[in-house]
Protein backbone atom coordinates (compact mmCIF):
# COMPACT_ATOMS: atom_id res chain seq x y z
CA UNK A 1 0.00 0.00 0.00
CA UNK A 2 2.53 2.41 1.19
CA UNK A 3 4.16 1.87 -2.42
CA UNK A 4 1.47 1.67 -4.64
CA UNK A 5 0.50 5.46 -3.19
CA UNK A 6 3.71 6.77 -3.48
CA UNK A 7 3.63 5.57 -7.18
CA UNK A 8 0.23 7.55 -7.55
CA UNK A 9 1.31 10.62 -5.65
CA UNK A 10 4.44 10.89 -8.27
CA UNK A 11 2.84 10.60 -10.85
CA UNK A 12 -0.06 13.26 -10.12
CA UNK A 13 2.55 15.89 -8.87
CA UNK A 14 5.06 15.37 -11.82
CA UNK A 15 2.68 15.10 -14.93
CA UNK A 16 1.58 18.93 -14.33
CA UNK A 17 4.42 20.32 -15.91
CA UNK A 18 5.00 18.45 -18.86
CA UNK A 19 3.11 18.38 -22.28
CA UNK A 20 0.14 16.88 -22.31
CA UNK A 21 0.86 13.61 -24.16
CA UNK A 22 4.26 12.89 -22.58
CA UNK A 23 2.89 13.23 -19.45
CA UNK A 24 3.58 10.30 -16.90
CA UNK A 25 6.39 8.81 -19.67
CA UNK A 26 9.66 7.94 -17.47
CA UNK A 27 12.27 11.08 -17.43
CA UNK A 28 9.76 13.74 -17.03
CA UNK A 29 12.53 15.41 -14.82
CA UNK A 30 14.88 15.71 -17.71
CA UNK A 31 12.89 17.51 -19.92
CA UNK A 32 11.87 20.19 -17.37
CA UNK A 33 15.20 22.29 -18.68
CA UNK A 34 18.54 22.69 -17.37
CA UNK A 35 19.69 26.18 -15.37
CA UNK A 36 17.83 29.48 -14.74
CA UNK A 37 19.33 31.01 -18.69
CA UNK A 38 18.09 27.96 -20.85
CA UNK A 39 14.52 27.78 -18.76
CA UNK A 40 14.31 31.77 -18.65
CA UNK A 41 14.39 31.23 -22.67
CA UNK A 42 11.73 28.65 -22.59
CA UNK A 43 14.32 25.69 -23.39
CA UNK A 44 15.11 26.63 -26.76
CA UNK A 45 19.00 26.20 -27.26
CA UNK A 46 19.16 23.82 -29.66
CA UNK A 47 20.75 25.90 -31.63
CA UNK A 48 22.33 28.50 -29.28
CA UNK A 49 26.42 28.79 -28.76
CA UNK A 50 27.00 32.15 -27.51
CA UNK A 51 26.97 33.11 -23.90
CA UNK A 52 27.33 30.29 -20.97
CA UNK A 53 26.24 27.36 -22.68
CA UNK A 54 26.29 23.39 -21.80
CA UNK A 55 25.24 20.02 -23.41
CA UNK A 56 22.01 19.20 -21.82
CA UNK A 57 20.22 20.94 -25.18
CA UNK A 58 22.69 20.24 -27.89
CA UNK A 59 26.29 18.02 -26.93
CA UNK A 60 27.54 19.59 -30.09
CA UNK A 61 27.79 23.15 -28.82
CA UNK A 62 31.02 23.00 -26.14
CA UNK A 63 33.56 23.85 -29.21
CA UNK A 64 32.10 27.64 -29.45
CA UNK A 65 32.54 28.44 -25.79
CA UNK A 66 35.54 31.24 -25.27
CA UNK A 67 35.60 30.49 -21.48
CA UNK A 68 35.44 27.58 -19.09
CA UNK A 69 31.83 27.49 -17.33
CA UNK A 70 31.09 26.17 -14.30
CA UNK A 71 27.24 26.66 -13.16
CA UNK A 72 25.09 25.62 -10.29
CA UNK A 73 21.33 26.12 -10.01
CA UNK A 74 18.40 25.41 -7.22
CA UNK A 75 14.74 25.31 -7.89
CA UNK A 76 11.88 26.31 -5.94
CA UNK A 77 8.64 24.20 -6.81
CA UNK A 78 5.56 23.92 -5.61
CA UNK A 79 4.20 20.19 -3.88
CA UNK A 80 7.83 19.71 -2.19
CA UNK A 81 9.06 19.16 -5.67
CA UNK A 82 13.11 19.86 -6.44
CA UNK A 83 14.84 20.52 -9.50
CA UNK A 84 18.74 21.22 -9.16
CA UNK A 85 22.06 21.10 -11.05
CA UNK A 86 25.24 21.09 -11.43
CA UNK A 87 27.55 21.55 -14.95
CA UNK A 88 31.00 22.25 -16.12
CA UNK A 89 31.73 23.19 -19.67
CA UNK A 90 34.95 23.72 -21.86
CA UNK A 91 36.23 24.14 -25.16
CA UNK A 92 39.45 21.93 -26.13
CA UNK A 93 41.93 23.98 -28.29
CA UNK A 94 41.88 24.08 -31.54
CA UNK A 95 38.94 22.17 -32.05
CA UNK A 96 36.55 20.08 -29.34
CA UNK A 97 35.05 20.89 -26.13
CA UNK A 98 32.96 18.55 -23.15
CA UNK A 99 30.60 18.98 -20.79
CA UNK A 100 29.45 17.28 -17.56
CA UNK A 101 26.12 17.37 -15.83
CA UNK A 102 24.06 16.63 -12.92
CA UNK A 103 20.36 16.92 -12.79
CA UNK A 104 18.87 16.29 -9.22
CA UNK A 105 15.12 15.99 -8.74
CA UNK A 106 12.28 14.12 -6.76
CA UNK A 107 9.49 14.66 -4.57
CA UNK A 108 9.91 14.95 -0.33
CA UNK A 109 7.12 14.59 2.46
CA UNK A 110 4.93 12.14 0.59
CA UNK A 111 2.70 10.76 3.49
CA UNK A 112 3.52 6.86 3.91
CA UNK A 113 0.37 5.22 5.44
CA UNK A 114 -0.08 1.30 5.75
CA UNK A 115 -3.01 -0.66 5.11
CA UNK A 116 -4.78 0.04 7.61
CA UNK A 117 -4.42 4.09 7.04
CA UNK A 118 -1.88 4.68 9.51
CA UNK A 119 0.93 6.86 9.26
CA UNK A 120 4.29 5.28 8.46
CA UNK A 121 6.33 8.63 8.25
CA UNK A 122 7.60 10.38 5.41
CA UNK A 123 8.37 9.20 1.73
CA UNK A 124 10.57 10.79 -0.84
CA UNK A 125 11.77 10.15 -4.29
CA UNK A 126 15.14 10.38 -6.20
CA UNK A 127 15.43 11.10 -9.93
CA UNK A 128 18.92 11.70 -11.15
CA UNK A 129 20.76 12.06 -14.33
CA UNK A 130 24.60 12.02 -15.04
CA UNK A 131 25.77 13.45 -18.19
CA UNK A 132 29.10 13.32 -20.47
CA UNK A 133 29.32 15.29 -23.50
CA UNK A 134 32.29 15.66 -26.08
CA UNK A 135 32.06 17.58 -29.49
CA UNK A 136 34.38 18.35 -32.28
CA UNK A 137 34.25 21.17 -35.11
CA UNK A 138 34.47 18.93 -38.26
CA UNK A 139 35.08 22.31 -40.00
CA UNK A 140 34.75 25.99 -39.11
CA UNK A 141 31.33 25.90 -39.08
CA UNK A 142 30.27 22.23 -38.80
CA UNK A 143 30.50 20.70 -35.22
CA UNK A 144 29.31 17.56 -34.15
CA UNK A 145 28.72 15.96 -30.50
CA UNK A 146 27.44 12.86 -28.66
CA UNK A 147 26.54 12.62 -25.17
CA UNK A 148 26.25 10.11 -22.65
CA UNK A 149 23.96 9.96 -19.66
CA UNK A 150 23.00 7.58 -17.01
CA UNK A 151 20.11 8.07 -15.10
CA UNK A 152 19.67 6.67 -11.55
CA UNK A 153 15.92 6.36 -10.26
CA UNK A 154 15.38 6.08 -6.34
CA UNK A 155 11.01 5.43 -6.29
CA UNK A 156 10.84 3.29 -3.10
CA UNK A 157 12.76 1.08 -0.41
CA UNK A 158 14.54 -1.71 -3.07
CA UNK A 159 13.10 -0.52 -5.86
CA UNK A 160 15.35 1.24 -8.09
CA UNK A 161 16.81 1.65 -11.71
CA UNK A 162 19.93 2.84 -13.28
CA UNK A 163 20.53 2.86 -17.42
CA UNK A 164 22.12 4.47 -19.58
CA UNK A 165 20.99 6.94 -22.77
CA UNK A 166 22.32 8.72 -25.51
CA UNK A 167 21.82 12.11 -27.12
CA UNK A 168 23.77 12.71 -30.40
CA UNK A 169 23.65 16.89 -32.15
CA UNK A 170 25.19 18.80 -34.52
CA UNK A 171 25.84 23.26 -35.19
CA UNK A 172 26.03 24.34 -38.49
CA UNK A 173 27.04 28.37 -38.63
CA UNK A 174 25.41 29.54 -41.44
CA UNK A 175 26.70 32.82 -40.90
CA UNK A 176 28.20 35.35 -38.20
CA UNK A 177 25.13 36.00 -36.58
CA UNK A 178 22.62 32.40 -37.68
CA UNK A 179 22.94 29.55 -36.54
CA UNK A 180 21.12 25.80 -37.21
CA UNK A 181 21.21 23.19 -34.36
CA UNK A 182 19.97 19.43 -34.66
CA UNK A 183 19.34 17.46 -31.88
CA UNK A 184 18.53 13.62 -31.13
CA UNK A 185 18.15 13.09 -27.08
CA UNK A 186 17.06 10.28 -24.94
CA UNK A 187 18.40 7.32 -28.09
CA UNK A 188 17.83 3.71 -25.75
CA UNK A 189 16.81 5.76 -22.44
CA UNK A 190 15.04 3.41 -19.99
CA UNK A 191 13.99 2.39 -16.81
CA UNK A 192 14.07 -1.44 -15.83
CA UNK A 193 11.80 -2.23 -12.70
CA UNK A 194 12.34 -5.19 -10.39
CA UNK A 195 9.54 -5.63 -7.91
CA UNK A 196 10.88 -8.99 -6.71
CA UNK A 197 12.55 -7.88 -3.20
CA UNK A 198 9.43 -6.26 -2.25
CA UNK A 199 6.71 -8.26 -3.25
CA UNK A 200 8.23 -11.69 -3.73
CA UNK A 201 6.81 -14.26 -6.31
CA UNK A 202 4.61 -11.96 -6.94
CA UNK A 203 7.20 -9.38 -7.51
CA UNK A 204 7.83 -8.78 -12.00
CA UNK A 205 9.67 -7.04 -14.31
CA UNK A 206 8.97 -3.82 -16.59
CA UNK A 207 10.94 -1.81 -18.89
CA UNK A 208 9.96 1.88 -19.80
CA UNK A 209 11.19 3.53 -22.58
CA UNK A 210 11.99 7.45 -22.57
CA UNK A 211 10.19 9.05 -24.87
CA UNK A 212 12.61 9.63 -28.21
CA UNK A 213 12.96 13.47 -28.87
CA UNK A 214 14.16 15.20 -32.25
CA UNK A 215 14.88 18.55 -32.57
CA UNK A 216 15.55 21.27 -34.85
CA UNK A 217 16.69 24.80 -33.90
CA UNK A 218 17.52 28.00 -35.57
CA UNK A 219 19.35 31.43 -33.59
CA UNK A 220 19.95 34.69 -34.41
CA UNK A 221 22.50 36.56 -32.47
CA UNK A 222 22.32 40.69 -32.62
CA UNK A 223 25.26 42.52 -33.80
CA UNK A 224 27.85 44.26 -31.17
CA UNK A 225 26.35 41.86 -28.55
CA UNK A 226 22.94 43.39 -27.99
CA UNK A 227 20.96 39.71 -27.50
CA UNK A 228 19.81 37.08 -29.74
CA UNK A 229 16.56 35.37 -30.31
CA UNK A 230 16.34 31.57 -31.02
CA UNK A 231 13.24 29.18 -31.83
CA UNK A 232 13.12 25.46 -31.37
CA UNK A 233 11.04 22.62 -33.33
CA UNK A 234 10.68 19.42 -31.43
CA UNK A 235 9.21 16.05 -32.03
CA UNK A 236 8.55 12.74 -30.63
CA UNK A 237 7.79 9.21 -31.30
CA UNK A 238 4.44 9.78 -28.93
CA UNK A 239 3.34 11.89 -31.71
CA UNK A 240 4.15 15.55 -30.06
CA UNK A 241 5.14 18.53 -31.79
CA UNK A 242 6.26 21.50 -29.52
CA UNK A 243 7.65 24.76 -30.54
CA UNK A 244 9.77 26.63 -28.32
CA UNK A 245 11.22 30.33 -28.63
CA UNK A 246 13.42 32.28 -26.65
CA UNK A 247 15.43 35.91 -26.55
CA UNK A 248 17.96 37.76 -24.42
CA UNK A 249 18.30 41.54 -24.52
CA UNK A 250 21.82 42.52 -23.04
CA UNK A 251 20.84 45.88 -21.70
CA UNK A 252 24.44 46.30 -20.43
CA UNK A 253 27.79 44.59 -19.53
CA UNK A 254 26.35 43.56 -16.25
CA UNK A 255 22.54 43.13 -17.38
CA UNK A 256 20.54 41.00 -19.23
CA UNK A 257 16.81 40.07 -19.54
CA UNK A 258 15.28 37.71 -21.34
CA UNK A 259 11.97 36.10 -21.89
CA UNK A 260 10.30 32.56 -23.40
CA UNK A 261 7.51 30.05 -24.59
CA UNK A 262 7.76 26.46 -23.56
CA UNK A 263 5.66 23.07 -24.22
CA UNK A 264 3.96 25.15 -26.94
CA UNK A 265 1.80 22.40 -28.80
CA UNK A 266 -0.70 23.29 -31.51
CA UNK A 267 -3.16 20.86 -30.48
CA UNK A 268 -2.89 21.26 -26.48
CA UNK A 269 -2.27 25.68 -26.76
CA UNK A 270 -3.45 25.83 -23.20
CA UNK A 271 -0.01 23.66 -22.39
CA UNK A 272 2.31 26.79 -23.66
CA UNK A 273 4.32 27.82 -20.76
CA UNK A 274 5.75 31.81 -20.62
CA UNK A 275 9.23 31.94 -19.33
CA UNK A 276 11.05 35.15 -17.41
CA UNK A 277 14.66 35.72 -16.19
CA UNK A 278 17.67 38.15 -16.05
CA UNK A 279 21.05 37.37 -15.36
CA UNK A 280 23.37 40.08 -13.62
CA UNK A 281 27.12 39.60 -13.94
CA UNK A 282 30.02 41.42 -11.34
CA UNK A 283 32.94 41.86 -13.79
CA UNK A 284 36.36 41.12 -12.88
CA UNK A 285 39.72 40.72 -14.36
CA UNK A 286 40.00 36.94 -14.06
CA UNK A 287 36.66 36.03 -12.39
CA UNK A 288 33.34 36.58 -13.45
CA UNK A 289 31.00 35.73 -11.40
CA UNK A 290 27.33 35.68 -13.19
CA UNK A 291 23.69 35.17 -10.86
CA UNK A 292 20.70 34.36 -13.03
CA UNK A 293 17.08 33.95 -12.22
CA UNK A 294 14.04 32.43 -13.90
CA UNK A 295 10.28 32.35 -13.66
CA UNK A 296 8.46 29.74 -16.00
CA UNK A 297 4.39 29.74 -15.20
CA UNK A 298 3.57 26.25 -15.00
CA UNK A 299 -0.17 26.08 -17.10
CA UNK A 300 -1.45 23.38 -13.95
CA UNK A 301 0.53 24.05 -11.19
CA UNK A 302 -0.51 26.37 -8.42
CA UNK A 303 2.40 28.00 -8.44
CA UNK A 304 5.15 29.12 -10.92
CA UNK A 305 8.62 27.57 -10.69
CA UNK A 306 11.59 29.73 -9.40
CA UNK A 307 14.93 28.85 -10.56
CA UNK A 308 18.02 30.47 -9.43
CA UNK A 309 21.64 29.66 -11.39
CA UNK A 310 25.49 30.97 -9.85
CA UNK A 311 27.93 30.63 -12.43
CA UNK A 312 31.29 32.02 -13.40
CA UNK A 313 33.71 32.07 -15.86
CA UNK A 314 37.30 31.37 -15.76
Amino acid sequence: MRFLYSVITLVAVLAAPVDAQLAGTPGAFSRLGFGARGMGMGNALTAVVDGDITSFYNPAVTPFLSDRVAAVSYGLLSLDRSLNTLSYSQAIRPTAGFSVGIINAGVSKIDGRDADGFQTGDLFTSENQFSFAFANKMSKIISLGIGLKIYYYRLYENVSSTDLGIDAGGIVRLSNNLTLGIAVQDISSKYKWDTSNLYGDQGNSTVEPFPLLRKVGLSYAFNDSLGLISFDFENSNKSTNIIRMGGELNLSDQFTVRAGLDHWDLKVPAQAAPTFGFTVRIGSANFTPIINYAYVIEPYGLFGMHIISLSTRF
